[in-house]
């Protein structure tokens, strides 16, 4: 493994690209806002909306895909008090249990910018099924929850007649991965590589489910996908997880402080909204030998707030322990013993970069240290 000179990231993150310095493509797509004309970029943003806006007279004249989550309440803010649009929300509920905070944040959202929500919650006998099939066949439990996040908001904003689907940020672009191309367009966002990749029959044959269980999964047709423009926000604003953060707090957004301190997470405030779900994001450690804490520490390095070598100490601190209470809560939702689900954990640690030490331990071959 090899590790951004800049920030924390390896080499081993899917999608991303080191270049010849060594820095990685998510520190050089944020050291390239200096060069952006963010004026111009913004007449076009209000150019889009202009387009829209009133399209379905007293009804709905764009949607916002949300989790309830500080993102989800910038997202919001944006489109509803700054551009003056009728936004309606979709959301997908995981079906896990939530925290207090997911459970006000959800509520909150609405009646701080007063909108209206249509929530799915996902058919919980198929979720389990496909989340014990991919759990255990790749390590992606939530990959039904994921897929149903990017294909339902399409689905609802083309019955809703709301072509302007708003999301918040350029994942692969901002954090480094496939397809990593700087548009305000989130046409492709279905490929890449979160939730796609997956051949229905597949599960059709080895999960349990049948094709109405995987109805919600596809994405509209082709046509009425023609007909949508979901866009980025973060492709018209710089685009900022702590300056959302501080801003969604002074709105009601509540993090997780005197709920939970999460034992894998250098933060408080960022998916909050269920602790079984987080088995998903820590799952990247096993396979590419860096979690959440090496995702948040290396956006804090590069919003100029900690150093590479406070990074550093924060990354080995928090990234390989999974908090026992997600997995608690994950055994309990899918029906493992602790001792199953670990077994299972024990199967997905890529060998060419982990080995095991002397007591029994997965550790690193390679280690960040400097």
């Amino acid at each position: 493994m090899k590790y951004c000179k800049r920030c924390v990231m390896p080499d081993t993150r899917p999608g991303i690209v080191f270049d010849e310095e060594g820095v990685c493509s998510a520190c050089r797509s944020y050291e390239r806002r200096a060069k952006i004309d963010w004026d111009s970029r913004w007449k076009e943003f209000e150019a889009i909306c202009d387009k829209y806006r009133g399209m379905n007279g007293d009804g709905y004249d764009c949607a916002i895909a949300v989790s309830g989550g500080k993102d989800s309440h910038y997202q919001v803010h944006m489109m509803k008090n700054v551009m003056h649009m009728n936004p309606i929300l979709f959301s997908v509920e995981d079906n896990f249990p939530m925290t207090e905070a997911g459970k006000h944040n959800l509520k909150n959202i609405s009646e701080e910018f007063g909108c209206p929500i249509i929530s799915l919650k996902p058919d919980i006998k198929a979720q389990k099924k496909l989340m014990r099939y991919m759990f255990e066949k790749y390590g992606k439990p939530t990959w039904y929850i994921d897929r149903l996040i990017y294909t339902y908001p399409l689905i609802m904003a083309s019955l809703y007649n709301t072509p302007l689907l708003v999301y918040g940020e350029n994942v692969s672009y901002e954090y480094g991965g496939a397809d990593a191309v700087e548009t305000y367009s989130a046409k492709e966002q279905l490929n890449n590589g979160v939730a796609s990749g997956i051949d229905e029959r597949e599960l059709i044959e080895n999960a349990g489910v049948t094709a109405q269980d995987l109805f919600l999964t596809r994405a509209p047709k082709q046509e009425d996908m023609d007909k949508l423009d979901p866009i980025y926000i973060s492709y018209f604003s710089p685009w900022n997880s702590f300056a959302n953060y501080e801003f969604a707090k002074k709105h009601g957004f509540h993090d997780l402080s005197h709920e939970w301190d999460r034992k894998h997470h250098v933060e408080n405030f960022d998916q909050v909204d269920s602790r079984a779900y987080l088995v998903h994001s820590w799952l990247k450690y096993p396979k590419f030998g860096h979690a959440s804490a090496t995702d948040y520490a290396a956006r804090m390095v590069r919003y100029g707030m900690v150093d590479r070598d406070e990074a550093i100490k924060m990354v080995k601190e928090h990234d390989a322990n999974l908090d026992p209470l997600s997995v608690r809560d994950f055994c309990e939702f899918c029906g493992y013993s602790e001792t199953e689900f670990w077994k299972i954990i024990d199967s997905l640690y890529n060998t060419d970069i982990f080995e095991k030490d002397s007591l029994g331990k997965w550790v690193l071959k390679s280690p960040i240290c400097k």
